[in-house]
């Protein structure tokens, strides 16, 4: 409200001299608008209770949860009652940013997402285990507030079953196929012993014996009891319960749902059988590429009959969950190296390889990125050392460039890095940019020599095709009528991805509706303006001034960047200019 009393007085003022003051005083209430939205985003996180930030669990009532619907859906007005011409190009990139995250959780509620908090690779229950990293454990009242956090577990979890059968009443379930096995990322977090509890790890080195005491009770009779009763409600009533249908279009206004996410996780209006044919045509290029490798192997038979070889061959696996992690490290280095070579800043942040967590690792992805959780810790690059043999070297290379450097942690860490910007835009990911410049990093390799043997470039391309493939098996199963089958069947025969890891992956891509599509649509853009850059700019093209211009403003929505884009090649053909 306090913006629209500066926006009346501000049109009492004489015309004389109006326009400048009024675009000053109002880029000031936009900002202050911004952080308004920001502390009330980070009030609702800590349950809108007014305590220590971080030292509650979100409030997820049904009053709450209505009460701050009605509040961002307030926000989105005030942030659109101010047009562009009254602000910066920083502040329209960041009202862009800011109505986008907004949007998001408004369409969220309104679809009562929040009846479907898992997916076949993660839920409530897995980001409970993160709640230590909240706390710094340097004096004892941070193990106290740990402590008083954990009692709040079992209302917590209550409350979460009680919207999943409330999805069940509304056949707002995830798919039956996909939930095979899940109970056992419960099972694995109840320990007899509370002292082998994930919860327990913060007391490790601590002496107190009441503490220890403390802990010991507080896991036994509410961190575990809680857990139990989530197992017996996933094995005796969400299971048998769930829709059978794996496509998005069978849920409540499912068709419109689904149109929903592609637009959240692309930022591009497209519909799903242009997104399909998009993702034929470059399912056919790739393996035109593929052919290429063949060719230059001499091998004698079909992509498919060397994609059979190299899923079979033991020379492509690693013999230990060591060598595994060890490789990819000495890879993630020699990236660091060839950097300099691509960029003209790079970011202070370092980060780390590690193996993901064994009590996800059996229905996790093939690796991903984990960004910093405070400014005293790196960030890390997951690699999922589980069933090694599904965990191919060929394609440990293109994973490293993706989800370390020059990809995720690169790019996100040069956004939180960037002082200068609302917080908005330095925490707001938005997977059409962040996935297509991963996916764009996997082929920068290529220009800096980083895939040393055609099995790896072979590797790469089996990557791209996996993101290919993903804009046809994803609308294909949600959309236009593909069965699980049809789509596991697809993946095998285009990409050289494991048969574990072609089903991790299909299982993720019913469950969490559109997610897929963001990889390769961002990085065609962004490979689309790169062309466009080169053949204007010709020889005087340099690529570590394009790849500024890409990260410059953080994570953007494609249209954004789009015209950040075309304003970078108008300014390079200004700057030659005067040279």
């Amino acid at each position: 409200m306090r913006y629209l009393l500066s926006l009346i007085a501000l049109f009492t003022l004489t015309l004389t001299g109006c326009q400048s003051t009024l675009s000053t005083s109002s880029e000031s209430s936009f900002d202050n608008l911004l952080d308004e939205i920001w502390q009330y985003e980070q009030n609702a996180q800590s349950g809108g209770r007014g305590v220590i930030a971080g030292s509650s669990l979100p409030n997820i009532s049904p009053e709450f949860k209505a009460q701050r619907h009605a509040k961002l859906t307030a926000f989105i007005e005030q942030v659109n009652a101010f047009s562009d011409t009254e602000l910066t190009e920083q502040q329209q990139i960041s009202k862009a940013i800011q109505l986008y995250r907004l949007q998001n959780y408004v369409d969220e509620y309104q679809y009562h997402a929040h009846l479907m908090p898992i997916t076949s690779e993660y839920g409530f229950h897995s980001s409970l285990l993160n709640l230590r990293y909240r706390f710094a454990f340097t004096q004892p009242s941070d193990f106290e507030q740990y402590l008083d956090t954990l009692e709040q577990i079992p209302e917590y979890m209550a409350q979460q079953i009680d919207y999943m059968r409330q999805g069940i009443a509304l056949g707002k379930t995830q798919p039956q196929v996909v939930l095979d096995g899940f109970e056992e990322s419960i099972a694995t977090i109840i320990k007899a012993d509370p002292m082998q509890s994930a919860f327990f790890a913060p007391f490790a080195q601590v002496s107190d014996a009441a503490l220890i005491a403390r802990a010991k009770h507080v896991i036994l009779t509410s961190v575990n009891p809680a857990f139990q009763a989530f197992y017996d409600f996933m094995v005796e009533e969400y299971k048998p319960n769930a829709k059978v249908s794996i496509a998005a279009k069978d849920w409540p206004n499912g068709a419109e749902y689904y149109q929903n996410r592609v637009r959240y996780y692309t930022t591009l209006d497209l519909s799903a059988a242009a997104i399909h044919e998009i993702g034929l045509q470059e399912v056919a290029r790739i393996r035109g590429q593929m052919q290429e490798v063949l060719d230059e192997l001499n091998y004698v038979g079909s992509i498919n009959d060397f994609i059979a070889f190299l899923r079979s061959d033991p020379q492509f696996y690693a013999t230990s969950s060591k060598e595994l992690i060890h490789t990819a490290m000495v890879m993630s280095k020699r990236m660091d190296a060839l950097l300099p070579k691509l960029f003209e800043h790079l970011p202070r942040t370092p980060y780390g390889v590690a193996p993901v967590p064994d009590d996800i690792a059996p229905k996790y992805t093939t690796g991903r990125y984990v960004s910093p959780r405070n400014d005293q810790q790196p960030g890390y690059y997951w690699v999922n050392t589980y069933a090694l043999d599904k965990r191919p070297l060929y394609a440990l290379p293109a994973l490293t460039l993706h989800e370390a450097v020059p990809g995720h942690h690169l790019q996100i860490s040069l956004a939180n890095e960037m002082q200068d910007l609302p917080n908005v835009r330095r925490s707001t990911y938005i997977s059409a940019f962040g996935e297509g410049w991963g996916l764009y990093s996997e082929y920068l390799g290529v220009e800096v020599g980083f895939y040393q043997t055609p099995y790896e470039e072979f590797g790469r391309l089996s990557y791209e095709m996996w993101r290919a493939c993903r804009l046809v098996v994803d609308t294909g199963m949600h959309m236009l009528g593909w069965t699980r089958q049809q789509a596991l069947d697809y993946m095998l025969e285009n990409t050289a991805l494991s048969a574990h890891n072609v089903k991790t992956e299909i299982d993720r891509y019913i469950s969490w509706p559109g997610q897929a599509l963001a990889y390769k649509l961002g990085e065609i853009l962004i490979k689309k303006w790169r062309v466009k850059a080169e053949e204007t700019l010709g020889t005087d093209f340099d690529v570590r001034r394009f790849h500024t211009a890409v990260l410059k403003n953080g994570s953007l929505p494609l249209h954004k960047l789009e015209q950040q884009l075309e304003q970078f090649i108008a300014d390079e053909q200004a700057r030659l200019k005067q040279l």
